[in-house]
This record gives C-alpha cells, sequence and structure tokens, in this order.
C-alpha cells in the first residue's frame, strides 16, 4: 500500500533548534538520516492525491511512548513542513516510519493513504 507521509512541526518548538549553526546541524542532520534510512529501504515513491481527511491516522511521541489518533489532529500551531509517500505492505510499517520521523518527536506525522489509481 501506499502512504503519504506528512511533517508537521511546531514552529516554537523547532525555532531553538535552528537560530544557531552549532544547534542547525543537529536538526538537519536528523532529518537527513531519517530520509536516508527511507531511501535506503528503497520505500519511497512520488506524490499523489489523497483519500479523504477523515482516513488519516496521526503520530506522536509523548514521553517515549507512540500515541496512534485517528483523524487529522495536528494542532493549529503546527505547520505542513513537508511530506514524503512511501509503500509499505500495511499501515502498521507507515506507523513505524511515521514514528521514526524527527517531526513525530517535536510535531507530528500524519499518515493518509493514497488515493488508488482509477480502473
Amino acid at each position: 500500500m501506499q502512504y503519504m507521509l506528512m511533517f508537521y512541526e511546531n514552529e516554537a518548538k523547532v525555532a531553538p533548534l535552528r537560530d544557531r549553526a552549532e544547534r542547525t546541524g543537529p536538526y538537519w542532520d536528523a532529518w537527513n538520516a531519517y530520509i536516508g534510512a527511507l531511501y535506503q529501504a528503497g520505500v519511497v515513491l512520488k506524490g499523489d492525491g489523497l483519500l479523504p481527511p477523515a482516513t488519516a491516522t496521526t503520530v506522536r511521541l509523548e514521553g517515549g511512548n507512540r500515541m496512534v489518533q485517528d483523524g487529522p489532529v495536528a494542532v493549529t500551531k503546527e505547520q505542513l513542513a513537508g511530506f514524503v509517500v512511501i509503500e509499505v505492505p500495511d499501515l502498521d510499517a507507515a506507523l513505524s516510519w511515521a514514528a521514526r520521523s524527527p517531526s513525530s518527536s517535536y510535531g507530528a506525522t500524519e499518515v493518509r493513504p493514497t488515493l488508488p489509481p482509477p480502473n
């Protein structure tokens, strides 16, 4: 199945990570490692249309625990910072990749199935 992972960031939380050169490196290093792992696993595809927002599942890490919520429940202070479309066997695999995203630690990662091609 194909899923779009949408990365939401809370600007108030990530701004301090990017305000000085010595802190910018770890921020981008985490993203580069994550995106590199996705490509190395061979799961990255291209952009596609999405099913309605009601089909979304949102992943957050709170106290080291993965919290999974149905629906697009991103806090309004969070904004879409990027996305990737992956092909994995099922929703559990997509949620596993989402939990590894840096955005799940300081924002949220929404997982949504892509719209299947027309017959």
